[in-house]
C-alpha cells in the first residue's frame, strides 16, 4: 500500500463515508442500531460521541486517535478493497479497513457475535 493511500485516509473525514456505511447496511436488512453497536465494539465511541466526531468532520486521524480500539481487533481478519487486513502495515490505515471490514461482515449477514469477535 503506498504512502498516498494512507495519507488520504488519513485526511478522509468519518462524517464523509459514514452515510455510506449506512447505506451499506441498512440495504442489506440490517439497522442502524447494529451499525452502532460494531463501531462502538472496535473504537469504544457510544452515540453521543459518534454524532460529535461526525458534527466535527474529525478525520480518520482524529477519529482513531480518539478511539479505544478493541483488545480483540487483532482478530479481525480477511481481505477488504484488495487488502488483506492483518498485513495492512500503517497503523491507521489498518484500523480503518478493521472497520470496513466489519462493516462488511454486518452487511453481508454475519451473525453478530462473531462480527463482535466474541469468543
Amino acid at each position: 500500500m503506498n504512502r498516498n493511500h494512507d495519507e488520504r485516509i488519513a485526511k478522509m473525514s468519518f462524517a464523509s463515508v459514514y452515510p455510506h456505511y449506512a447505506d451499506k447496511v441498512e440495504k442489506k436488512g440490517r439497522t442502524k442500531e447494529e451499525l452502532h453497536q460494531v463501531i462502538e465494539w472496535l473504537t469504544g465511541f457510544d452515540e453521543k460521541k459518534l454524532q460529535e466526531l461526525i458534527d466535527e468532520k474529525a478525520t480518520f486521524e482524529n477519529f482513531f486517535q480518539q478511539a479505544s480500539l478493541h483488545p480483540n481487533a487483532h482478530l479481525i481478519k480477511g481481505v477488504i478493497c484488495g487488502y488483506r487486513v492483518e498485513e495492512i502495515e500503517n497503523p491507521l490505515t489498518q484500523k480503518a479497513r478493521y472497520l470496513d471490514k466489519l462493516i462488511d461482515e454486518l452487511a453481508k449477514g454475519r451473525k453478530m457475535e462473531k462480527i463482535l469477535r466474541v469468543a
